[in-house]
């Protein structure tokens, strides 16, 4: 699925069991919260904090997953077309760091 339909997917759903999106703030409070369900579990499952019992059956791909639905209700209740951005930030990030990456020594 490209990102054309799942902006698609995500406003048929809204349309058809969501009532209406919430208002923009109300979803940027959304993401904040995602997003930190996401690095709570990257913290704990990656990084140096212990992992708590009670986060060992949480899924990161589903986490991950609730950030990608709040951010394409963003950006469909926006109008932002995420495909034709992220094409462009895609492009701009190649040129520009083409080879910035092969050259840094931390990365070797």
């Amino acid at each position: 699925m490209n990102i054309d339909n799942a902006q698609k997917a995500v406003d048929d759903w809204i349309k058809q069991h969501g009532v209406r999106y919430f208002n923009e703030l109300t979803n940027m409070a959304q993401l904040t919260e995602e997003v930190g369900e996401v690095a709570r579990i990257i913290a704990r499952r990656y990084g140096e904090q212990s992992e708590k019992e009670s986060d060992k059956s949480k899924d990161l791909g589903e986490e991950l997953a609730d950030v990608l639905f709040v951010v394409l209700c963003l950006a469909n209740q926006t109008g932002v077309d995420l495909q034709q951005a992220f094409d462009k930030k895609l492009d701009l990030k190649t040129k520009r760091d083409h080879d910035r990456h092969h050259n840094n020594k931390k990365l070797k």
